[in-house]
């Protein structure tokens, strides 16, 4: 356990919801990540975040939140590489202080049928929808300040899969809410936080509102629409910020109705 102040936060604006905080995202580099990122380094947080592919954007969003007047490091690490996050979680802490926030956000959407879907397919699902967020939780808690709030990015899957092929993907976020419940009980003691953000369709790179898909998504939604990703960067900014002190082992759906 790792109860020490950040340095740098008396040099912060302390108007802004989480001034003085750091937090850490994987798989932060685009889409809601990226959204994630940009969101908290507005509220006030130093933010350092993981990408693996991803460089060039990476690295512009860092300089980015810099120009504003902002903390940011892009670190290149893959999520479902323990060795690296450990890594990245100690380069973060050593430049910003111990961590308040982690925001498990990496992923990865492998669809195909159960009859099809191949060994190694549904091993890369859970490897980085599942084994990856325990790998960053648990080098995060090693050195997060008591009180931190560690967020998961889910799925509305895990509650309603209205279509053909996503098993494996569903299954993957479902088990998140068990790890969720399981994980408030156990940090409870050290008012940890511990939540789930389950989106709905959300306009990115592997999920475009102008896709071929979106149409039958928008079929099912009483919003028919995408989800923009800084509306699920607000949901994470909430549960991150002091008025959640009192949310934990939850899983808050922002679906447009998906699931409704």
């Amino acid at each position: 356990m790792n109860t020490r102040t950040n340095t740098s936060a008396a040099t912060l604006d302390t108007t802004k919801p989480l001034a003085g905080k750091t937090a850490f995202v994987t798989g932060g580099g685009r889409g809601i990540g990226a959204a994630i990122v940009k969101r908290l380094a507005r509220d006030g947080a130093a933010v350092a975040f993981t990408y693996r592919g991803s460089a060039d954007q990476a690295k512009a969003l860092a300089e980015e939140i810099k120009a504003d007047g902002g903390r940011a490091l892009a670190l290149q690490a893959d999520a479902a590489d323990a060795a690296a996050v450990v890594r990245a979680i100690a380069v973060t802490t050593d430049e910003f202080g111990a961590l308040d926030i982690l925001v498990n956000n990496a992923g990865v959407l492998v669809l195909g049928s159960i009859e099809t879907l191949t060994l190694e397919e549904f091993d890369k699902t859970l490897d980085l929808n599942v084994r990856a967020v325990f790998i960053a939780s648990q080098a995060a808690l090693a050195r997060m300040n008591d009180g931190g709030r560690i967020i998961n990015i889910g799925s509305v899957n895990a509650d309603r899969m209205p279509f053909p092929g996503g098993a494996a993907y569903a299954m993957s976020k479902s088990a998140l809410q068990g790890l969720v419940r399981g994980m408030a009980r156990d940090l409870g003691p050290r008012r940890i936080t511990v939540n789930n953000v389950q989106p709905g369709p959300t306009d990115t790179d592997m999920n475009p509102e102008s896709g071929d898909f979106a149409k039958m998504l928008h079929g099912l939604m009483a919003l028919q629409r995408h989800a923009r990703p800084d509306e699920i960067a607000g949901m994470v900014a909430y549960l991150a910020g002091p008025d959640a002190g009192f949310v934990t082992g939850a899983h808050l759906t922002i679906d447009g109705g998906f699931a409704a």
